[in-house]
């Protein structure tokens, strides 16, 4: 049995303690993220600011080794042959079921970042874009499904003044100045 796999198993396990399993959750997701973190590749993603009424829609993660809470914007890896725009509106349809509309690249980025200990070196796709299904901005979060892990996660809007104030983290760390560049001050 794999890493992830016992990682996944043992996340069943820990459904007791909420906290630290919910903690948990966003490791064994957020690992499956950066699942092709190899120290000597630089992995393709990318990510979209769904944004509405000064609120960006976000992943909650956790760092178990800086005890550190992050957010990101929802997406994941380009597969070989796939450009970024079908990359994006593949993930956001594994992820979270719905059809996306009106994508328009922002910008790329390069993240090289420290994450569990371990180097990582993304080119990140930024773009913008809106749900098909207006009802969706109305919710609070909107349930997400991690196929490769079996992990159902929430995607939840985030305060543009929570992420403005420093009370938030949002990842990558440079994705700040374009995202407010953007969608504007909070």
């Amino acid at each position: 049995m794999g890493i992830c796999a016992r990682l996944i198993d043992y996340q069943f396990y820990l459904n007791k303690n909420f906290r630290f399993y919910s903690k948990f959750s966003s490791f064994v997701r957020y690992s499956l993220l950066t699942n092709d973190m190899d120290t000597t590749r630089i992995r393709p993603i990318a990510i979209c600011l769904f944004h509405t009424r000064s609120r960006i829609l976000v992943s909650e993660g956790f760092d178990t080794i800086k005890q550190d809470y992050y957010y990101r914007p929802l997406g994941g890896g380009i597969e070989y042959g796939e450009n970024s725009r079908e990359a994006l509106v593949r993930e956001i349809q594994e992820e979270l079921g719905v059809e996306i509309e009106n994508l328009q690249l922002i910008g790329v980025l390069e993240n090289i970042f420290i994450y569990e200990g371990q180097r990582g070196h993304e080119i990140v796709f930024v773009f913008d874009a809106e749900f098909a299904d207006k009802s969706l901005y109305e919710l609070d979060e909107i349930d997400g499904y991690e196929q490769e892990a079996d992990i159902k996660f929430k995607a939840k809007w985030l305060s543009l003044d929570k992420i403005k104030n420093g009370d938030a983290r949002l990842v990558p760390e440079d994705l700040v100045k374009m995202l407010f560049l953007t969608v504007g001050e909070a």
